[in-house]
């Protein structure tokens, strides 16, 4: 536990670096996270466990009670393999309206953060490339945070 924190504090740090600009229709400008994920089966497969992972975690659960699942899944795939480089196109709303009154935290997103990297860990991709997504991924923490 006290590694996944030090991950995800690592991966907050390096997304402090990228600055403020960075959003969610970003995209490496190559293939190369992308392909270190394992590519599209790959991250089908990590976005199965982080959903069931997010299910079955008390602190966030409920955060799902009135989601479509499976289109919260598509979407994941979608806006992973968009920002990994993997030239998907993320066609789901804005992260701020997603997730417009559902007050979370920092705690809940902390909390989905470790989600994630359990679900990376899952299916065998290294701290560095999982470093790589968080540190992409980390910018929207402003964008879905409300209290």
């Amino acid at each position: 536990m006290r590694q996944q924190i030090a991950r995800v504090a690592a991966a907050l740090a390096l997304a402090g670096t990228l600055g403020a600009a960075q959003t969610q229709a970003q995209t490496t400008p190559d293939d190369s996270l992308y392909r270190a994920l394992g590519g599209l089966p790959v991250l089908q497969k990590v976005v199965d466990d982080f959903m069931a992972s997010m299910l079955a975690d008390r602190r966030i659960k409920h955060t799902f009670a009135e989601s479509n699942i499976e289109r919260v899944k598509q979407k994941l795939v979608e806006q992973f393999c968009q920002l990994s480089g993997g030239g998907c196109i993320y066609t789901g709303d804005p992260m701020r309206e997603v997730h417009q009154g559902l007050k979370l935290s920092n705690a809940d997103f902390n909390a989905l953060v470790e989600d994630l990297q359990l679900a990376m860990d899952a299916n065998g991709i290294p701290s560095h490339t999982q470093n790589r997504l968080l540190a992409l991924l980390a910018p929207m923490q402003r964008e879905t945070v409300s209290r």
